[in-house]
């Protein structure tokens, strides 16, 4: 995680839009430690970043976990009251507010998770 955020910063991207990004991958890494290893089975996250053509930064996280699409998780309802609301979510809801892309793929026995930055919100 902390070479995206590297990079990004060589890159001229805000400290805002850093701290985004920061925030998205951790969420991700979370998610992946918490639920895709059941059990306490041992497993590893693989995590790559780069620039595109355009400038926009990509963050792509590799897990040999259980399936799981974030994308097709719904949105939680943020207007009903605490205690009606269901556990869990929000961190797959700042994912998706803090990344201008996000995509799943299952590849054979891996999960791929595919974040785009734009440089400037």
């Amino acid at each position: 995680m902390r070479v995206a955020t590297d990079l990004a910063a060589m890159q001229g991207f805000s400290q805002r839009r850093i701290r985004e990004i920061e925030l998205a991958t951790e969420e991700a890494l979370v998610n992946i430690f918490r639920y895709a290893y059941p059990e306490g089975q041992a497993g590893d996250a693989e995590v790559t970043s780069g620039m595109t053509e355009e400038g926009d930064l990509f963050v792509e996280i590799l897990d040999q976990g259980i399936l799981f699409d974030m994308e097709s998780f719904p949105e939680p309802d943020l207007s009903a009251s605490l205690s009606n609301r269901s556990v869990g979510g929000l961190g797959i809801h700042l994912i998706r507010k803090m990344a201008d892309h996000v995509k799943y793929l299952r590849k054979a026995d891996t999960n791929i998770l595919s974040l785009l930055f734009k440089k400037s919100l």
